[in-house]
């Protein structure tokens, strides 16, 4: 089994900059709920950064993203892998992501830190995808 993490663009700081702007300006008009909003931001960047990986455990390719996303995908049934920007929901908290082909007309979007390594090693398992990155 081998686990790999999500890339994370500077983009998802700057989502979340109004929210914790918000909680320093309650802090300084002396509101306590300021720190609560700031503990709240810093814990959903902490989980999520920590929450979002890709696994290959055997021949499955598994996507993990809080509690919400889990794919469970066959390796032997990727048939493509190309390179997306894509803004779609998605497993991914990069907008620099790969997007996974696979069955028919299913796919899905990540982002791995290290792509190349990800797609080397799921072209150990299955030498036929067609790879565009």
């Amino acid at each position: 089994m081998k686990i790999y993490k999500s890339k994370i663009d500077w983009w998802l700081g700057l989502v979340l900059a109004y929210p914790i702007f918000r909680s320093i300006v309650s802090i300084i008009d002396g509101e306590w709920i300021g720190y609560l909003g700031i503990v709240l931001c810093l814990l959903f960047i902490f989980f999520i950064s920590k929450s979002t990986r890709y696994i290959i455990a055997e021949n499955q390719l598994i996507v993990k993203c809080m509690f919400i996303v889990n794919y469970k995908i066959e390796i032997s049934k990727i048939r493509k892998i190309e390179k997306t920007n894509n803004v779609l929901s998605s497993p991914a908290l990069s907008l620099d992501r790969i997007a996974i082909k696979y069955n028919k007309y299913d796919e899905v979007y990540i982002s791995p830190k290290d792509k190349q390594v990800f797609v080397d090693d799921l072209l150990k398992i299955n030498s036929e995808i067609e790879v565009t990155i």
